[in-house]
């Protein structure tokens, strides 16, 4: 128990992103400490690596070593349901009043890439294909997401015991369909149509049998200008979305060699978005909160292949009612050492 928990260590980091990849932050984070499983047909005495752990003068780093490279495939399905009224309106009174049940069912396929600059810092690159369906207007997307590119580093060697610290920083383009240049009636979105720069700090460290970990970021969102999207009787010209803060914690516990699990919390807290229309007139979309619990179980399918799943639920109106999530490694001959 105690050799994969130290080597975890070694390896974990919690590499988050803001707001916008909520959950997926925590999974990164734990993928990382459950890599050492796939190390066990490497192992050789239990004991004696244990103590060559914490007797190694060699500087250790939980990121990718020096020009190694990763490759990890995620799926993650998020359900979103609501009721919505339909009203009938004749000269000033209600004429008709509907509740109609609609859901959004998104399904998000992602490459996820890592890079080792050195020892201490690693860059990464996400590539999300998303598809999307409204069951109340009968819409449907496939397209590609937001890309997202971060650089972690750790500017000091983890030591056994002691607290380790990673720091982060994220730009998001807005590569995917954006949902302010898109007709509301008809299109779905698949990007937040925004650029983002976001930066925090995460931190871990090992009580054995269980790892706790932490992370804090900041994003800001940039203003979008130019638009000319028609809603109702108005037309869009630009939206200034603010920042967001995001703030996440939990452990990770190995049940055996071969399984271990993880229980993480997320908070999200989203400053106002105000819209301003060419009449002049301005719209402000108050700030708000949002929560999410996510549950995620390793499993070793093989000596080299783990395979992570994760279910999520939403603990505020503005999160998701649900997420399903799989993660695997990608072993692919080129990107190996």
């Amino acid at each position: 128990m105690n050799r994969w928990i130290v080597g975890s260590l070694l390896l974990f980091s919690v590499s988050g992103y803001s707001a916008f990849c909520s959950a997926q932050s925590q999974g990164s984070d734990v993928d990382k400490a459950r890599s050492a499983l796939a190390q066990k047909n490497q192992d050789e005495d239990a004991s004696r690596q244990l103590e060559e752990v914490f007797q190694s003068a060699k500087k250790n780093y939980s990121l990718q070593k020096k020009g190694s490279h990763a490759l990890t495939y995620y799926f993650d399905y998020s359900y979103t349901g609501d009721q919505r009224l339909d009203l009938a309106i004749s000269n000033g009174s209600i004429r008709n009043i509907d509740v109609v049940p609609s859901a959004t069912h998104t399904m998000t396929n992602s490459f996820y890439y890592e890079y080792g600059l050195d020892d201490n810092i690693t860059v990464s690159g996400r590539v999300p294909l998303v598809v999307k369906y409204d069951t109340q207007d009968e819409l449907s997307l496939y397209d590609v997401g937001d890309m997202s590119f971060t650089a972690r580093w750790q500017p000091l060697a983890y030591v056994p015991g002691k607290m380790s610290t990673t720091l982060f920083s994220t730009f998001i383009s807005k590569t995917g369909t954006s949902p302010y240049e898109i007709d509301v009636n008809r299109q779905l979105s698949s990007g937040s149509g925004y650029y983002s720069l976001a930066g925090g700090a995460s931190v871990s460290r090992l009580l054995d049998p269980v790892i706790l970990f932490g992370s804090l970021s900041v994003s800001y969102n940039m203003p979008v200008s130019g638009l000319n999207q028609v809603r109702g009787a108005r037309v869009l010209e630009k939206v200034e979305p603010g920042f967001g803060l995001s703030g996440s914690f939990g452990f990770a516990y190995s049940l055996s060699y071969d399984i271990s699990l993880s229980i993480s919390t997320q908070l999200t807290y989203s400053n106002q978005t105000v819209l301003t229309f060419r009449n002049g007139e301005k719209a402000v979309a108050q700030d708000q909160m949002s929560g999410f619990l996510s549950l995620s179980l390793g499993t070793r399918i093989s000596e080299t292949t783990i395979i992570n799943t994760s279910l999520g639920i939403g603990l505020t109106a503005g999160a998701p009612d649900f997420n399903v999530g799989l993660s695997l490694p990608l072993n692919i001959s080129g990107l190996k050492e």
